[in-house]
């Protein structure tokens, strides 16, 4: 099963995970993230946790490597936690005393457009 779908616009990659995101699946989603940025040039990032029915510490350590992947390309992470389980999940860990969370794709969009990113339609 797939653990995400991408979508792009210019330099904003959107990753939508779904199902399980535990250590198995956290390390083939980090790689195909960390591919696609590069393939694309993308500097920001927008993590969607909205589908996610099980999260371990995987799942953190997903956020926070791609936080500091985000950050040297002078880019920003934006964090869609989606249920309120994933959201204190990811807030216990401190996660969102670094990265913003928004209540959707669209307030993401809207948040890293806020702060500079191109506004493009996503594919």
């Amino acid at each position: 099963m797939k653990n995400a779908t991408y979508d792009f616009t210019e330099d904003i990659l959107i990753v939508s995970l779904c199902g399980e995101i535990d250590h198995h699946s956290a390390a083939s989603v980090r790689r195909e993230i960390d591919e696609s940025m590069n393939a694309f040039r993308a500097k920001n990032l927008i993590l969607d946790y909205s589908a996610v029915s099980f999260m371990d510490s995987s799942g953190i350590g997903l956020a926070l490597g791609r936080f500091n992947k985000v950050q040297e390309l002078g880019g920003l992470l934006i964090i869609v936690p989606g249920s309120p389980y994933v959201s204190r999940i990811l807030g216990l860990s401190g996660l969102f005393r670094l990265v913003p969370k928004a209540e959707s794709r669209d307030r993401a969009l809207e948040y890293i457009f806020a702060k500079g990113g191109k506004r493009n339609e996503v594919c």
